[in-house]
């Protein structure tokens, strides 16, 4: 067995990743929308969306580097 690279499971860690960086902006707009007005009616929503999108992008940022190091290290 040779030691390279699995070249498609890297490409799915980088896609994850890069779906966790969209996440990683998203999640805080959302929150800074319901914080900037405490008195609307969207006021809950949105800041449990906020943190759900939040908590996501963590989960997404943990399992693309493990995806990334499982395609360099031939971990199936």
């Amino acid at each position: 067995m040779t030691k390279r690279t699995d070249r498609t499971e890297l490409f799915k860690g980088i896609k994850t990743l890069i779906f966790a960086l969209f996440n990683l902006f998203l999640g805080p707009v959302f929150l800074s929308f319901a914080f900037s007005k405490p008195d609307d009616k969207l006021y809950i929503p949105l800041v449990i969306l906020g943190s759900l999108i939040c908590l996501l992008a963590i989960f997404l940022v943990f399992r693309g580097l493990k995806r990334i190091t499982n395609s360099f290290f031939n971990k199936q």
